[in-house]
């Protein structure tokens, strides 16, 4: 192969690139010189951080309720009989372990879920 036909694949390439990151989105520019430009969308790859952050407050959430629930003791010992297994137990008991966030939102959802909370709430 060639050089110009060397060069031609790298700017081939380099289009197909641009090509597939201006498919996920664009804003069209002027430059200074007047020419309209298309350049890729950077709010697009934001929706990877969005989607993980609401995944790690739901997780949250479940944690605070599920603490909330069951009251720290029996939370506990679920948690020991989780310590005690298999390696993807164990690795689900190190997730759930009680952090400060997920214990303050229990102490928040409480009086909602214990003893029909819920209930009493929605009926009023």
């Amino acid at each position: 192969m060639d050089e110009s036909q060397r060069a031609f694949v790298k700017r081939h390439q380099a289009l197909q690139k641009k090509h597939a990151r201006l498919s996920k989105g664009y804003i069209t520019k002027m430059d200074r010189s007047g020419l309209i430009t298309h350049q890729p969308d950077s709010k697009v790859a934001g929706m990877g951080l969005r989607l993980a952050m609401i995944a790690i407050a739901g997780f949250l959430m479940f944690k605070g309720f599920v603490l909330a629930g069951l009251g720290e003791d029996q939370y506990l010992t679920h948690l020991a009989a989780l310590q005690q297994g298999s390696g993807f137990e164990q690795a689900g008991a190190f997730l759930m372990q009680i952090d400060p966030a997920s214990a303050g939102l229990a102490t928040l959802l409480q009086p909602m879920v214990q003893d029909g909370g819920a209930l009493r709430l929605a009926a009023n």
